[in-house]
C-alpha cells in the first residue's frame, strides 16, 4: 500500500509540473507574439 501511495504522489507531482510547463509555454508564446507585433508596428511607422 505504501508503494502505491508513493507512485500516486509522484504522478500528481508530475501532473502539476506538466501543467506549469504548458502554462509557461503558452504565456511565452503570447508574450513573443505581442513583442513581434509591436516591433512590426514600429518598423512600419519608421518606413512611412
Amino acid at each position: 500500500m505504501d508503494f502505491l501511495l508513493c507512485i500516486v504522489k509522484y504522478v500528481i507531482e508530475m501532473a502539476i509540473l506538466l501543467g506549469i510547463g504548458i502554462l509557461g509555454a503558452f504565456i511565452g508564446i503570447k508574450l513573443r507574439r505581442r513583442k513581434d507585433a509591436k516591433t512590426a508596428a514600429l518598423a512600419d511607422e519608421t518606413k512611412e
